[in-house]
């Protein structure tokens, strides 16, 4: 796991610290929502990732010496840095199941600590969930696609640098199989996947020469590039003269990869050339800049790909790069709080809130969240957030709340899950989501609502900060 201090965050965040420290606001209750406004990719849906990395990292928040000694040149007030000192995160998170299927303006996670607690995580937890749950958004999306098909990450060498690191992760998540990222690997138990680079079969004088002496060091796991040359002249006929070879000495070539060219075309004749050898278990991979729309498209015209090796617009998140969470003050000092914008789509949330899931007898989501005060609620009607004229009657679907206590007093109440089984549950949620919703183009999209005791709470306090101005 990479290394993360308490001065992993934006310097604004320790200048509020400082000023609620100094003024004794610092130990006052807060709560705060995570949550987004869009999904990202025109997508009608998002999966909420990187709750197990960001618990991680909260059991640990602390600041060390060397940044104390480092905050002492950036003049923060000394009684400031004595308490930063013996700093540790005390707060309790609610939070939605890492792998839910989630939607815009729901809270997905909710802070509720003392003030400066809250504060000082906000940057840190902005970079974990926005990052993994854009990744995995992604990946589901190619899973939905690829069917039955691997798929694996070869994003490391694209990414922006360490974010790769996490981008294995949140790939799994989304439905990946393996990652060519080692170290991500070794530290989330993902399933490592390599073969070779142009750069072996171009060193040797001839490419049989290096399919052989491959074949002879990686019996096991031999996957042969063919396109350094010609793949059709060249590539293939020495692969099946090696995978023939092989077979010779009681082992078997597991597959051949394509990187470049027509690649449905290519894994046709591919496929048609090892069936013909004899060599119907061979496996074919297929790489070259992948994405959901180019993947779709392969199946469609029917191309023979076995495999998927995404790097760029996998861990990169293209087109959209970055997932707009937010992370807002809701209460404070136990009173309801609310930001107001003259974008309607800005105005917040106030209280501490629930979710509920609709859902029918069948499991199925019926397209509908609601977001509830956290006690004393009545959910029987929900109302649209920004059109006062739109509601919904829910009184007679099945209610799922999807915030749960996930860490209490700094310290998680679960332990670490095995990405196997986050990406399972989110298989299984992404299942009962309606087809409607995971449409590339035009997906339907997702109700979310307010109950009525929220509804009127916010607008309350809306009118009250007008009527102030």
């Amino acid at each position: 796991m990479l290394n993360y201090s308490a001065t992993y965050t934006d310097q604004y965040q320790l200048t509020m610290a400082e000023v609620y420290f100094q003024k004794n606001r610092h130990n006052k209750k807060a709560v705060f929502d995570y949550f987004f406004r869009k999904p990202p990719f025109n997508s009608g849906y998002t999966v909420f990732a990187g709750l197990d990395t960001l618990l991680d990292i909260l059991e640990n928040f602390r600041f060390t010496q060397e940044d104390i000694d480092f905050l002492y040149k950036q003049k923060l007030n000394d009684s400031f840095l004595d308490f930063l000192k013996q700093y540790r995160f005390s707060g309790d998170v609610y939070s939605a199941k890492e792998g839910e299927i989630v939607f815009p303006t729901e809270p997905v996670l909710t802070v509720e600590a003392e003030m400066l607690d809250a504060q000082l995580v906000e940057t840190l937890l902005l970079n974990v969930l926005n990052f993994q749950s854009l990744i995995a958004t992604k990946a589901a999306r190619m899973r939905q696609v690829a069917g039955d098909r691997g798929l694996i990450d070869f994003g490391l060498r694209r990414a922006q640098s360490a974010g790769a690191y996490h981008a294995a992760r949140a790939a799994i998540i989304g439905g990946f199989n393996a990652t060519s990222n080692v170290v991500a690997g070794k530290d989330f138990g993902i399933a490592v996947s390599g073969t070779m680079a142009h750069s072996l079969i171009q060193s040797y004088e001839d490419e049989l020469t290096a399919f052989r002496h491959f074949a002879e060091i990686r019996p096991h796991d031999c996957v042969l590039l063919v396109d350094t040359y010609n793949t059709l002249k060249s590539g293939l006929p020495n692969a099946i003269k090696v995978a023939k070879e092989m077979e010779a000495r009681g082992q078997q070539l597991k597959g051949i990869r394509l990187d470049s060219g027509d690649l449905a075309f290519l894994s046709r004749k591919a496929r048609k050339m090892l069936d013909d050898a004899g060599l119907q278990y061979v496996k074919i991979a297929a790489s070259n800049q992948l994405d959901e729309c180019l993947i779709k498209s392969l199946n469609e015209q029917g191309a023979q790909i076995d495999l998927f090796g995404v790097g760029t617009s996998l861990v990169t998140g293209q087109p959209d790069s970055a997932l707009d969470g937010v992370f807002k003050l809701a209460a404070y000092d136990d009173a309801p709080r609310i930001k107001i914008s003259e974008s309607t789509a800005k105005i917040t949330l106030p209280g501490q809130k629930q979710v509920y899931r609709m859902t029918g007898e069948n499991g199925v989501f019926v397209g509908a969240d609601a977001v509830c005060m956290k006690t004393d609620d009545t959910l029987e009607r929900m109302y649209h957030p920004f059109d006062k004229l739109k509601s919904m009657n829910v009184k007679d679907f099945n209610k799922e709340p999807l915030l749960h206590k996930v860490m209490s007093a700094g310290k998680r109440l679960q332990k670490q899950q095995p990405l196997t089984s986050i990406q399972q549950y989110a298989s299984n949620r992404i299942g009962q989501l309606p087809a409607e919703y995971k449409r590339f183009e035009n997906p339907h999209i997702y109700k979310v609502g307010l109950s009525e005791k929220l509804n009127n709470l916010r607008n309350d306090l809306i009118h009250q900060h007008l009527d102030n101005l």
